[in-house]
């Protein structure tokens, strides 16, 4: 494992999606469900992300409910020119939510798909998404159908790429076959590595690329977390198996066992895990980009820093004799929320 010097890289989704930066930034937790986030420290993670050269800029409508694509609009407007020339929107659509914050379903009716988007649009302060994707499927409608609307807003100029979230192999094919797809938006991670089965082979056969989410599991495999955290309210980990109890403690165990393998290199518990999954992507043509949920600027300058890291092949067996696939204790999400994810059927 060596460091090196470099500017951000960049990769493509798919083969019919555009061009971006090997890292793309998460801006959910600027918005909502990690406790209380600091506005003005959130634009200036947004402005040092785009001036790094990260041009992926990630978020949902229902992240803080429009919140959090109206500080990205807030943090566009007041970069520079070029940078903000050069930044893309992937937007998640299709949550429903309660005035007191809950989730209650999904929508992915072609009629609620063009409402999203008209919300996104205006919000965003945009005429169009880069990227444009339902957050969950739709049980009620066919795959087909909600893809077929974000095709037709394609068509009419509104969004320029269509991606899914969290779909499995079988339904990945079916939205293929109606519409070019760019990427998968699914969470992969050293402790969640389900998709290595079927959707990852899947999505390469498909030409359809990779943005990881949760590549630290929420914070759990960053090296930061402790023990004895206690979680502020609001902070959605505090319902997470993987958080609670002896389950923390076992994933915690695996961590410093991480730690250790950092260490001995001069690196951090979260480069090694972050450079881990480029690494996943390198050994296909670079088809997968992790998104890092940096919400401050230090952790934004740590998780570039995993650019700089190479894995040789010593490495990589070290890591995954550290933490194993199916290591983890707990699921990655309540029950639930479980019940929501294609991808886990």
């Amino acid at each position: 494992m060596t460091t090196t010097q470099r500017p951000v890289p960049t990769r493509p989704l798919g083969t019919t999606g555009p061009a971006v930066s090997a890292l793309g930034l998460g801006c959910m937790g600027m918005s909502a469900l990690y406790g209380e986030s600091d506005r003005a420290e959130s634009i200036a993670t947004i402005h040092a992300a785009l001036e790094a050269g990260v041009t992926l800029l990630d978020t949902g409508d229902f992240y803080g409910m429009g919140h959090n694509e109206l500080l990205i609009a807030e943090a566009l407007r007041s970069a520079p020119a070029a940078a903000r020339e050069q930044a893309l929107t992937s937007v998640k659509f299709g949550a429903l939510r309660t005035v007191e914050g809950g989730f209650t379903g999904y929508d992915g009716r072609p009629a609620a798909v063009r409402n999203f988007a008209a919300y996104s649009l205006q919000r965003l302060g945009t005429d169009h998404i880069d990227i444009y994707r339902i957050a969950r499927v739709d049980p009620d409608v066919p795959i087909e159908e909600t893809v077929g609307a974000i095709a037709e807003l394609v068509e009419a100029g509104h969004v320029r790429h269509i991606g899914l979230s969290e779909v499995g192999a079988d339904t990945l094919r079916r939205a293929a076959a109606v519409a070019p797809i760019a990427d998968l938006q699914i969470e992969y991670s050293l402790i969640s590595r389900s998709i290595e089965e079927k959707i990852l082979p899947t999505a390469r056969e498909l030409g359809i690329g990779i943005t990881a989410y949760g590549v630290l599991s929420r914070g759990l495999i960053s090296g930061h977390f402790t023990r004895d955290r206690e979680l502020a309210p609001g902070d959605f980990r505090g319902m997470s198996p993987r958080f609670q109890g002896e389950n923390l403690q076992r994933n915690l165990d695996l961590v410093d066992r991480l730690r250790a393998l950092a260490e001995a290199k001069g690196v951090t518990v979260a480069q090694t895990a972050i450079a881990w999954v480029l690494a996943q992507g390198e050994r296909q043509g670079a088809d997968i980009v992790p998104l890092i949920g940096a919400r401050r600027r230090d952790r934004l300058v740590e998780a570039l820093g995993a650019l700089d890291v190479t894995l040789d092949a010593a490495d990589l067996a070290a890591i995954e004799e550290a933490v194993p696939a199916g290591a983890a204790a707990g699921e990655r999400y309540p029950a639930a929320q479980m019940a929501h994810l294609d991808s886990e059927r």
